[in-house]
């Protein structure tokens, strides 16, 4: 394939430096520049779903034309160009409502810092290799550390370094994750991994497990997940409001890492760890569902409200991932990008809600309907995307063992979800308070933003959920088509490994060492030689 796949990491880490040091003293430029690269990922991004979803092919691009699996490969299937456009369309959201907000004069490097998080992101939905996902979630992280605290004030400092601790230890953790499973495979490209794990021998078996609960534990980490999951609430709600918009995404790239490490390394091939993994990620989505629902209803503060409804969506979209299912991973991309959209939009609306406060305005009717769509969104009421995304979660957890629990779960949890955000909106909209001096009786107030930019960029995220509904068989039947493609591996094992085309190199991607003859389970999706299909 052409070199497109790369552009998603490279033209962020190009952008971001030169923002950086030469534009370090013009607003304006980082900006310009800012958000033209943005738009230009989308463009990227669009290109590459499309390329994705109307071949139904799997892209491999060797750096440095090394083959797999001793080069970096970065790979390209439905999963990461879904993944990619989701991440861009936001970026494009987020940064709009930064220049529109002012947040991003609020600090120094803003852009710079948000295009090497999307330089980290991109990267992580790309690569085909588990030690270069360890890379990319360390870049992302950098960049966000500094997001978080964008701006200063105490309060954000805290919250950030609780939120550098528990990255650091994830991060430990992932390295010595890694190294159990490079002790056991002798290899981290991720589909070499999922042959080497399909044979590994008795005796090292369990040390397989270790290595895989380990990794378990990183990406629950990343996810916010119980028992790790109280980093969330403080971090998403002390961060300014275009970055915990950002946000949104970054727990997704946890969940992605679990789909993708789990469908594929430790799949259908080891079928003990597939069912010891969901075994505990199952319970642990459920507890993570409630303590989000219950901190909804506790919070006073609605930017903590918000941080704990996106916590239940995590959970939500977990306990779809731990089916591990067709129908299962269906719901869970589906929902995937329904929450991310609605935290997002949710994050964006708080910030309007609280600069209208600061003006001692009452909330514009505009702020208002914003949030009635966004939360009820979230909480997952009938009929936008957050009702049709559980019932589909609802539907692939009917054949499970644990059906009648997660079915509780769920629905009770929407209905405290519901409650939460109906007692935050009376407190906030309905109370009644003076008009300011100057304004007309009939003036909503509340906006006042140069230009309505944020206003607009705050309008985007509600806008696709409107959208994703009208579409929802559509993207229903998109997400299916890619459950369908994870559930493949020997599709994507010979795409990276032996492919049936020479690269735009003129080289064959050769398995390397690691021709596998009759005996090996997974011979028959390779392909066999000309000579035995002579015979």
């Amino acid at each position: 394939m052409s070199h497109l796949i790369v552009l998603p990491v490279v033209l962020p880490a190009l952008l971001a430096p030169v923002m950086a040091m030469a534009m370090r003293h013009d607003l304006v430029l980082q900006r310009t520049f800012g958000l033209a690269g943005q738009v230009a990922l989308l463009a990227l991004a669009v290109v590459l779903a499309v390329q994705a979803f109307t071949t139904g092919e799997i892209h491999v691009y060797e750096l440095g034309a090394w083959p797999a699996p001793f080069g970096i490969v970065l790979v390209l299937d439905r999963l990461s160009a879904t993944m990619l456009t989701l991440s861009a369309l936001l970026g494009v959201m987020v940064t709009l409502y930064a220049i529109g907000s002012g947040w991003d004069r609020r600090g120094w490097h803003f852009h710079a810092l948000f295009a090497f998080q999307m330089m980290g992101v991109n990267g992580a939905f790309l690569t085909g290799d588990a030690f270069n996902l360890f890379v990319f979630f360390e870049v992302l992280l950098i960049a966000s550390y500094g997001l978080v605290i964008h701006s200063g004030g105490a309060f954000r400092l805290r919250a950030g370094l609780q939120y550098v601790v528990m990255n650091l230890a994830g991060s430990t953790l992932f390295l010595f994750a890694l190294g159990t499973l490079y002790a056991v495979l002798g290899t981290l490209n991720m589909a070499d991994m999922a042959i080497k794990a399909a044979a590994v021998a008795p005796e090292d078996a369990a040390l397989l497990a270790v290595g895989a609960v380990l990794l378990l534990l990183v990406f629950a980490v990343k996810a916010a997940a119980f028992p790790v999951q109280f980093w969330l609430p403080a971090t998403y709600s002390a961060a300014p409001a275009p970055v915990a918009a950002l946000f949104a995404i970054m727990t997704k790239v946890g969940a992605y890492a679990i789909i993708r490490v789990y469908t594929l390394i430790f799949g259908e091939g080891t079928p003990e760890l597939s069912a010891l993994v969901s075994a505990m990620l199952l319970p642990a989505a459920l507890v993570t569902l409630v303590v989000g629902a219950v901190g909804v209803l506790g919070s006073a503060r609605l930017e903590r409200a918000i941080a704990f409804s996106v916590l239940a969506s995590m959970g939500t979209l977990l306990t779809a991932i731990a089916l591990f299912t067709p129908a299962g991973l269906t719901a869970a991309l589906y929902y995937m990008v329904h929450s991310t959209f609605a935290g997002a939009a949710l994050f964006l609306v708080a910030d309007l809600v609280r600069r209208g406060q600061e003006g001692g305005r009452r909330p514009h009717g505009v702020t208002v309907a914003f949030y009635f769509v966004a939360a009820i969104a979230m909480a997952g009421m009938p009929p936008l995307t957050g009702f049709l995304g559980k019932v589909f979660v609802l539907q692939a957890a009917a054949p499970a063992e644990g059906a009648p629990v997660i079915w509780g779960v769920i629905l009770v949890t929407s209905l405290v979800l519901i409650v939460g955000f109906t007692r935050l909106g009376s407190a906030l909209f309905w109370k009644t308070a003076p008009v300011p001096d100057g304004d007309p009786p009939d003036a909503g107030g509340g906006l006042a933003l140069p230009g309505g930019l944020a206003a607009a960029a705050a309008a985007l995220p509600v806008a696709a959920l409107a959208l994703m509904t009208l579409a929802s068989g559509p993207v229903a039947e998109a997400m299916d088509r890619t459950a369908a493609q994870l559930i493949d591996r020997p599709t994507y094992i010979r795409a990276v490994l032996d492919p049936a085309e020479p690269s735009a190199e003129g080289l064959r991607r050769g398995g390397g060492a690691h021709d596998r003859g009759a005996d090996d389970p997974v011979a028959p999706g390779r392909g066999a030689a000309p000579e035995e299909e002579a015979e």
